[in-house]
């Protein structure tokens, strides 16, 4: 890299058109950045804290909790250091880091998305061989393969854009480093890396939304085979919110790296869905709507209360 830029670094120009905003938008993201911490953390404490809950389905859960945790992490950040005043340079090293574990964490919770509703099609269609196949040993060679692809996806993506030179310009038009904003500013034919970008993309994010969808299509008629109604509701509402995040997760993802013509005030906003609004709206979907963790948190807030008050 070093040999092809002379570039020290890049700045970032942040939101379009919310010039004057600053204070406001860092008061809003602030307090989400804070409460997906909070939830997600609430949400792993309830599971290694409850021995009923160490199955493979809350321990997917747990992986999920902590992707929700970091993923924020890799703008937010930045984005409130900037918002509060400070500088809005990153360095071009920071940039590719950033690139890097945005598209590496994002791959990998998109893999973990299909690897969960794989287990929920175990446990629906098959619950008496559930244990047998969903085996520690698998799931973690099933999370082991999700960290792997990510990492794959996001060295080829990271290779692709910073292999090119950037010698002029250096304003980002976005508040972080991802590829439709930082290829614009290259000194050279970006089209390849960009052709490559959506491909990747495009072809993983395609290809794990079908496994999904085959997943659910056979869950979908196991639960119509189910005779009575409490089991349909019971089966049902296993999938319900696993289906919500998946639908938050893969909406932005299509809109931003799909679209003919970029549009930067758009991809803003998807963005800021799917880096913070999604991982917040997925500690209250699993939280809401499981009783087992409500249950766990119960238990965890009253212990702690006592200890306090005894």
């Amino acid at each position: 890299m070093r040999n092809h830029t002379e570039l020290k670094e890049f700045i970032l120009l942040g939101i379009p058109q919310t010039e004057g905003l600053e204070t406001v938008l860092l008061v809003i993201f602030s307090f989400i950045y804070l409460f997906t911490l909070l939830g997600n953390l609430l949400i792993l404490l309830a599971i290694v804290s409850s021995s009923t809950l160490h199955t493979p389905m809350y321990f997917f859960l747990g992986l999920l909790s902590i992707l929700d945790m970091l993923f924020p992490s890799v703008t937010c950040p930045k984005m409130t250091f900037y918002l509060s005043g400070q500088s809005r340079a990153i360095s071009y090293k920071g940039c590719a880091v950033q690139l890097f574990f945005y598209h590496f964490l994002g791959s990998t919770e998109g893999c973990l998305y299909s690897v969960m509703a794989y287990d929920r099609f175990v446990a629906i269609c098959h619950p008496l061989r559930y244990m047998l196949i969903m085996r520690p040993g698998v799931c973690v060679g099933l999370v082991m393969a999700a960290w792997l692809v990510g990492c794959l996806q996001a060295t080829i993506l990271t290779s692709f854009t910073f292999q090119l030179p950037y010698c002029g310009p250096n304003r980002v038009n976005h508040f972080f480093c991802d590829i439709p904003a930082v290829l614009p500013l290259a000194c050279a034919d970006s089209s390849q890396a960009q052709r490559v970008g959506s491909t990747n993309v495009g072809f993983l994010a395609l290809t794990l939304w079908l496994s999904v969808c085959v997943s659910y299509t056979r869950i979908g008629i196991a639960i119509l085979r189910i005779h009575s109604v409490e089991g349909r509701q019971k089966a049902f509402s296993t999938c319900s919110a696993h289906l919500t995040a998946i639908l938050c997760a893969y909406g932005p993802v299509i809109i931003i790296y799909l679209q003919p013509t970029p549009n930067p005030f758009l991809g803003a906003m998807v963005q800021i869905l799917n880096n913070f609004v999604s991982p917040m709206l997925n500690s209250l979907i699993y939280s809401l709507r499981n009783k087992e963790v409500k249950n766990s948190l119960r238990r965890v807030f009253y212990n702690v209360v006592f200890t306090a008050l005894y």
